[in-house]
């Protein structure tokens, strides 16, 4: 045990003193390291992080914990290693591994409600823009002022349009990033307003504003509801304080009572 501690600590040294580079290892072999990567992990780090991390940059991160997770504890188990014990380091390291995916995902699914509230308002902004300009304009003029977790999804999009894409894929993409209420239907409008002439255009941008508004009346629901839920939770929260509190004051009454 005392030399797999000295090799480890020898290890650590020699990767402070930069004579060895894991991160090196890493982006060397990233070829291989890229078959364990999911396929939307890099938007599910652009949906919490935005541009302030690079994807890249992350997962080598990932790699590099999970391997030393698996080193660890092969020397752990060096004097008894068997079978098992070595698919136990690989396991431990593959969850190691995984847990910030987990979490990347975990954060996305709580934050599609947010999502969903944010999208009437983007839409609204998307309905001013398209009076004005055309539709690859308009959402390229909107990507400043849209919410942050837009962000990197409308970039997608307008850098597929402006490449020469035509089809309605881009705009398909776009909304099963976000695959909230009427995603889909609104972004199929958006990409029908961008076809029309002028005369088709105002018919399908009256068409258009119609579902923002409906969307912004269910937006403001559900704003009114979970503001009811919040009072109505906080309510129940203090009455339980409250009846705790007599019911304890009560129970002591008692048994001041009992003693005299």
């Amino acid at each position: 045990m005392e030399m797999i501690l000295l090799g480890l600590i020898a290890l650590g040294v020699l990767e402070y003193q930069k004579r060895i580079s894991t991160n090196k290892f890493i982006k060397d072999n990233v070829q291989y390291f890229k078959i364990l990567k999911e396929d939307d992990y890099d938007f599910l780090v652009k949906a919490k992080y935005g541009d302030k991390v690079d994807p890249e940059i992350l997962f080598s991160t990932r790699v590099k914990n999970a391997g030393i997770v698996v080193i660890a504890m092969i020397c752990f188990f060096l004097y008894d290693l068997s079978f098992i014990n070595a698919v136990l380091a690989f396991v431990v390291g593959y969850l190691v591994f995984k847990q910030q995916y987990n979490s990347l995902k975990s954060y996305y699914k709580k934050h599609l409600h947010h999502v969903n509230i944010q999208l009437p308002y983007f839409l609204k902004n998307m309905e001013i823009l398209a009076q004005h300009y055309t539709i690859p304009v308009a959402l390229s003029r909107s990507i400043p002022s849209a919410p942050d977790i837009f962000k990197p999804g409308l970039r997608e999009l307008v850098e597929k349009i402006n490449a020469g894409d035509s089809s309605v894929d881009p705009y398909m993409i776009f909304a099963r990033q976000y695959p909230v209420s009427d995603s889909v239907r609104m972004m199929r409008l958006l990409y029908r307003l961008g076809l029309g002439g002028q005369e088709e255009k105002h018919e399908q941008l009256i068409m258009f504003s119609r579902g923002v508004s409906a969307l912004q009346n269910k937006a403001r629901e559900q704003k009114y509801r979970d503001r009811l839920n919040v009072m109505e939770n906080k309510t129940m929260f203090m009455l339980g304080v409250t009846g705790g509190g007599v019911m304890i004051l009560l129970l002591l009454s008692v048994m001041s009572m009992m003693q005299f």
